[in-house]
């Protein structure tokens, strides 16, 4: 017999002749014990990954925590700089959106035949896409 390509034929034989000699008594349940214990080995490895999942999140957490507290304290005139420009396009989008508020309610007067059928057929489409995703999850709670 080679090394390169060993003999499927003997080696057939030998396990056969082995698992016949072989007279120990095996449980009733030993298929089911087997099963049940590469089952939770499957699970271990899944919870390890999840939680070394959820402990880089935490760790990416704080990590941005930190450098939101630090980055201000550091530079604190780019800080205010950012928050002042923040807070003026804030205001100013505000101010936008409540000036396009009387005209939004005179297109929807109009066609309010549309935009209820728009808007139905939107609710329908996120309530399908929410079934879809997490539906299986919501059933079993």
């Amino acid at each position: 017999m080679s090394i390169a390509k060993p003999n499927q034929d003997k080696l057939d034989r030998v396990l056969g002749q082995a698992l016949r000699r072989h007279c120990e008594p095996v449980s009733a349940d030993f298929t089911d014990m087997t099963l049940t214990r590469i089952r939770r080995a499957e699970e271990q490895k899944i919870l390890a990954r999840i939680v070394l999942q959820e402990k880089l999140a935490l760790a990416g957490c704080i990590a941005l925590a930190g450098i939101a507290i630090l980055v201000p304290l550091a530079f604190p005139h780019i800080a205010v700089a950012a928050f002042r420009s923040i807070a003026a396009g804030v205001t100013t989008e505000g101010r936008a959106f409540v000036d396009s508020i009387p005209q939004a309610i005179r297109a929807f007067s109009g066609d309010w035949q549309f935009y209820t059928i728009l808007g139905a057929v939107s609710v329908f489409a996120v309530y399908s896409l929410v079934e879809l995703l997490v539906g299986h999850r919501l059933r079993i709670a």
